[in-house]
C-alpha cells in the first residue's frame, strides 16, 4: 500500500519528470515530502508561481516530457495561470497542479476558494482533478494529453486533505489522447493531387516554416525540399534554427525587425507552402500576398477565407507528407536567387553596430560573439526581442528560447533557470529589457540558491521601448506611462547575492561579458544603452 502523495511522486517519476516547480502550501507539504523521498525527482522552490509555470513550460519544451508546476488555492493558482497560458499558446507540454477544496467545500464561501476548473478551462487542453482512487490514472492521462499535438498544459486539481490517504497500487491501462485524423485517405489523396497541381504551375513558390515543424524534427527534409526546387524560405520567430541564416535560400523571419525588408521577397510569391505553420505566432493573412496556400501540418490551416480564397490542407505527419512533394516533377522556378541573396545581405548589413555608439545592436552583436555556438540564449519580450528574432544566428531551435504565442514579459529569467537545469553542461545567457527584468528580478535569489551559472544581460534604456515607439507612431506623448527611471547613478553591487557588473560603452560591455562567462555562478550585466535606434527596426509593415 502507498499514500496518495507517494503515488503522485512515483507516477511523475514514471513518466520522466525530473523537477516540480512551485511555492509550498500546507496541503502540498505531503507531496513535497514524497518527492524528497523519491530518487531522481526534486521539488524546486521559486519566488513566485508564475516563474514555476514558465520554468515547467520550458522544461517541457526542451525535454519533450511534460514540465510540472504547482500553485496553492486562489492567489497561488491565479499567479500560476500566467505561465500556464504561456504553455498553452507557446505549445509547451505541462501538467499544472493546484490545491482545491474538498468536494463538500467547493460550492461554499471559503477563504481563498475560487473555481479553479473554470479559471484554467480557457488556457489548458484539459482541466480535471484527481481523487484518492485515481491519482495514477489522471496523471498518466494528463501526460498523454499534454504531449499530443498541439502540445500544451493540463490542469489537475489536488483536493485538500487526501495526501496521507492510503491507496492500493493498481495497474492502469490508459489510452493516451491521439490526434484524430479528420480526412479519409481518399480525400487526402485528392488534396495531395490538388496541391501538386498548384505546385507544378507555380513560378515563385515560397516556403513558410513554423513552430510545428520544430517538433516534427524535419530539418534534413526541409533542406532537401528547398534545394531540390530552389525554394526561398521564411521562418516564424519560434522556428528560428530550422534553416540556416547563411543558406542562399534563406530570406528572413516574419514579423520581427525590418520585416518590410523580408517582405520584398515573399510579396513576389505566387504560392505559399506552409510547413508546420502555427498561426498562433502570426496569422497567414497578416503577411501573405493574395495567392493560394498549401498547408502541411497535423491541423488544418486557420485562415480568413475572405482574404485567402484558395487553401489546400495536407494533413498528417510532416515526415510523411514532405516526401510526397519531394517526388514531384521539377517546377518552372523563376525566382532570381541572386536578388534574394542581395536583399538578405542588405537586411543583415542593417544590423551592423555603429562605431562610437553603444546601443542594443552592440549588445546583441557582442553577445553573439561571446556565447559559445552550443550555448542557449533566452530572451524576454520587448523591442530587443525583435532584434534577436531577425539578427541572431541560431544553429538549432532549442538554442534560442522565446515566447511569441503568449508573449509575456518576465519570461526570460525563468526560461534561463529552466534551460540551465536541463543542460547544466552548456553556457546559458538571458537577454532582457529593464521592464521584463523588473518583473522577475526576485528569481535571481533562486539562481543564487541553486548556484546556476547564468549570464543575465539587462538592457537599461529606462523605458518600455516597444510601447514608447507605438505611442510615437500615433503621435501620443511617449513620456507618459513608459519611463522606468530605475537605474541609480551608482552601480548596483548585487541582487540577492548575485554580483552585478555595469557597462556603459563597448569596451566595458565586452570586458563584462568575458568576466561573467568566466564566473562560477550567476552574474548580472547592467548594459546602460541608448534605445533610440529601436524605432529604425521594429514595427515595420509586413505587406
Amino acid at each position: 500500500m502507498a499514500t496518495v502523495a507517494r503515488q503522485f511522486a512515483q507516477t511523475l517519476k514514471e513518466i520522466g519528470v525530473r523537477y516540480v516547480f512551485g511555492v509550498p502550501s500546507g496541503n502540498m507539504i505531503d507531496y513535497i515530502e514524497a518527492l524528497r523521498e523519491e530518487e531522481n525527482i526534486d521539488f524546486i522552490l521559486v519566488g513566485h508561481e508564475t516563474t514555476a509555470a514558465f520554468m515547467a513550460g520550458v522544461v517541457g519544451r526542451l525535454t519533450g516530457v511534460p514540465g510540472v508546476c504547482f500553485g496553492t488555492f486562489g492567489p497561488g493558482a491565479t499567479n500560476l495561470s500566467t505561465g500556464v497560458g504561456g504553455a498553452f499558446l507557446d505549445r509547451f507540454p505541462m501538467i499544472a497542479f493546484t490545491d482545491e477544496m474538498p468536494e463538500n467545500l467547493l460550492p461554499r464561501t471559503v477563504q481563498m476558494n475560487i473555481d479553479h476548473q473554470q479559471l484554467f478551462k480557457p488556457i489548458t487542453k484539459l482541466t480535471t482533478r484527481f481523487t484518492a482512487e485515481n491519482v495514477r490514472e489522471i496523471i498518466l492521462k494528463a501526460a498523454g494529453i499534454a504531449v499530443s499535438e498541439y502540445p500544451g498544459p493540463v490542469h489537475v486539481g489536488v483536493p485538500a486533505g487526501i495526501g496521507q490517504t492510503e491507496v492500493y497500487e493498481t495497474d492502469v491501462n490508459v489510452n493516451y489522447l491521439q490526434l484524430k485524423k479528420d480526412l479519409s485517405q481518399n480525400s487526402q489523396d485528392e488534396s495531395l493531387r490538388e496541391a501538386k497541381t498548384l505546385f507544378l504551375n507555380a513560378e515563385k513558390p515560397i516556403l513558410a516554416v513554423g513552430l510545428s515543424a520544430v517538433r516534427a524534427d524535419i530539418k534534413s527534409l526541409l533542406t532537401q525540399l528547398t534545394e531540390k526546387f530552389q525554394l526561398p524560405v521564411v521562418l516564424t520567430p519560434m522556428a528560428k534554427g530550422m534553416f540556416p541564416e547563411k543558406h542562399p535560400l534563406y530570406t528572413g523571419v516574419l514579423f520581427h525587425a525590418l520585416s518590410d525588408k523580408v517582405a520584398l521577397t515573399y510579396q513576389q510569391a505566387d504560392l505559399v507552402i506552409g510547413i508546420g505553420y502555427d498561426p498562433v505566432e502570426f496569422n497567414y493573412e497578416d503577411w501573405m500576398p493574395k495567392v493560394p496556400l498549401i498547408h502541411l501540418d497535423e491541423k488544418e490551416a486557420d485562415v480568413d477565407k475572405t482574404q485567402i480564397s484558395k487553401v489546400v490542407n495536407i494533413l498528417g505527419e510532416l515526415k510523411t507528407s514532405i516526401p510526397q512533394f519531394l517526388n514531384s516533377k521539377q517546377i518552372q522556378n523563376t525566382w532570381n536567387l541572386k536578388n534574394i541573396q542581395i536583399r538578405k545581405n542588405i537586411l543583415f548589413h542593417e544590423f551592423t553596430p555603429q562605431p562610437n555608439h553603444f546601443g542594443p545592436l552592440n549588445i546583441v552583436a557582442e553577445l553573439q560573439n561571446t556565447l559559445p555556438k552550443n550555448g542557449i540564449l533566452t530572451v524576454d519580450v520587448g523591442a530587443h526581442l525583435h532584434l534577436i528574432g531577425q539578427m541572431w544566428q541560431t544553429p538549432s531551435p532549442e538554442k534560442l528560447l522565446m515566447t511569441n504565442g503568449w508573449s509575456s514579459m518576465g519570461f526570460g529569467i525563468p526560461a534561463a533557470l529552466a534551460a540551465k537545469l536541463c543542460h547544466p553542461e552548456l553556457e546559458v545567457a538571458c537577454l532582457t529589457g529593464d521592464g521584463g527584468f523588473l518583473m522577475n528580478v526576485g528569481e535571481l535569489a533562486t539562481a543564487k540558491r541553486l548556484n546556476l551559472k547564468i549570464v543575465f544581460i539587462v538592457i537599461y534604456d529606462n523605458s518600455l521601448s516597444l510601447i514608447k515607439i507605438k505611442q510615437e507612431k500615433k503621435n501620443f506623448r511617449s513620456d507618459y506611462g513608459t519611463p522606468l527611471d530605475m537605474l541609480s547613478e551608482e552601480a548596483t553591487n548585487h541582487y540577492f547575492g548575485v554580483p552585478v557588473i555595469r557597462a556603459s560603452n563597448q569596451k566595458e560591455y565586452k570586458n563584462a561579458l568575458q568576466q561573467a562567462f568566466q564566473a562560477t555562478g550567476p552574474t548580472v550585466i547592467e548594459a546602460v544603452a541608448d534605445g533610440s535606434k529601436y524605432e529604425k527596426f521594429v514595427l515595420k509593415p509586413n505587406k
